[in-house]
């Protein structure tokens, strides 16, 4: 069986209620992603929290050294759980992921977090162009509908879209439920 790895995405401040970038499903999503961390935890499975960074102080959300950048309560890091600060959509460019994931020879990601359409996608393309296998947990995923002035999609209609488009990178695109069951037989 592979070594696998929790990669938790972008579970900020800014992205739930009162945020400057409040994602619809935010709060369902992170508590999906409290489960998966329960049961990562009791398998003692590597775990990394990863933080989206802007250095532009008039950047729209998740600016450098302000609360809206912090991990969000919900799923808080345990002090072993390595946190690692992206300053782009990619998980992996300028910064220690890669060299953490090689130390614990993960093999296997699971992605969840903020926001498919964005930086899950983005995380996704990053990870199999690197040759690792991934599933996303699609509803520990939250994501935005495109533009303000767009009422015309609803939030779900976009998460299913953005899915759809990643299954052709990633065919293990599964629920909370379904991943947990799986992990327990």
């Amino acid at each position: 069986m592979s070594k696998k790895a929790l990669i938790i995405i972008d579970c900020q401040n800014d992205f739930f209620p009162g945020g400057k970038c409040e994602l619809e499903g935010q709060v369902e999503a992170a508590g999906n992603i409290q489960m998966l961390l329960s049961q990562a935890r009791g398998q003692d499975q590597t775990i990394v929290h990863i933080q989206h960074h802007f250095k532009e102080r008039n950047a729209p959300f998740t600016v450098e050294g302000t609360i809206g950048a912090e991990i969000h309560e919900m799923v808080q890091p345990l002090p072993h759980e390595p946190i690692v600060t992206k300053y782009t959509s990619n998980i992996f460019l300028n910064n220690n992921l890669k060299q953490i994931l090689d130390d614990e020879n993960v093999e296997e990601l699971i992605l969840c977090g903020s926001m498919s359409k964005d930086c899950i996608a983005a995380a996704a393309h990053a990870t199999t162009e690197l040759g690792y296998p991934i599933t996303i947990i699609y509803d520990a995923c939250a994501t935005r509908e495109p533009g303000s002035s767009d009422t015309s999609s609803q939030q779900e209609f976009v998460q299913g879209a953005i899915m759809a488009s990643l299954s052709f990178i990633c065919s293990n695109i599964v629920s909370t439920e379904e991943y947990l069951q799986g992990q327990s037989s």
